[in-house]
């Protein structure tokens, strides 16, 4: 796979060419600094060729390897089982990397996994034309959030269900602390405890605490459950 589009030569044009193919027009230039590096994962050698050849023809993107820290690691997926979310956490985790997620379903006990993985943006597989792509990518590199709108109402629907069922139990309280949000913003951005208490210097056993707080205190059932509540009031 190339590191950067190919630079194909261009024959001069000939009397009858000139007359008869309307000229193309020229690619916009990026600066190399300014592209966002992507590697692609696909579960087959057609899929995965196919993508790169969207990606390709455009200038914003330069196209790599290997996942890493400053790359969009942009996976397409047919089904979400655990060895997919498996290959997400690695690519936010322990490569440092966005991610985005092309896939033909996404079941509603499947999103808040795939949103506690760290993935940034989600793509449809039937939308997934060159320009929704390099969209969700750019947005991704930005860290922002890119969901289809079916799938954000699913999420709203899943944590507003949540924050009645937890204002319902006696002590429920809608205020977080400074060390809470700290701790769940990085648990959002697709961090485990033990990364997470190097980053912000506490013990491992601190953020493990505070993460058992707030799903004792909020009545949530998981570290997916707290992302999305956390999300949906606000706090991160």
């Amino acid at each position: 796979m190339p590191s950067s589009p190919p630079a194909c030569a261009v024959p001069a044009p000939t009397e009858n060419s000139a007359a008869t193919a309307p000229a193309a027009p020229a690619a916009a230039h990026v600066p190399t600094a300014h592209r966002v590096r992507v590697a692609v994962t696909a579960p087959d050698p057609i899929t995965h060729e196919g993508v790169l050849s969207q990606l390709r023809r455009h200038p914003e993107v330069e196209l790599c390897k290997n996942s890493g820290p400053a790359t969009v690691a942009l996976f397409i997926e047919d089904t979400i089982d655990e060895a997919a979310l498996t290959r997400l956490r690695r690519a936010v985790r322990s490569e440092g990397s966005r991610a985005v997620l092309v896939a033909g379903t996404v079941r509603e006990h499947e999103l808040l996994d795939v949103v506690e993985c760290g993935v940034g943006a989600i793509v449809w597989r039937h939308e997934a034309t060159a320009q929704r792509l390099v969209r969700a990518v750019l947005t991704a590199a930005k860290g922002g959030g890119d969901l289809p709108a079916d799938l954000l109402a699913q999420l709203i629907s899943q944590v507003r269900r949540l924050q009645n069922d937890s204002a319902d139990q006696p002590g429920f309280l809608v205020s977080f602390t400074k060390r809470e949000v700290d701790v769940v913003r990085l648990v959002a951005d697709g961090f485990d405890n033990s990364e997470i208490a190097l980053k912000l210097s506490y013990s491992e056993r601190t953020v493990k605490n505070v993460m058992y707080g707030l799903t004792t205190r909020l009545h949530l059932r998981n570290r997916a459950h707290v992302v999305a509540y956390a999300l949906r009031e606000g706090f991160i």
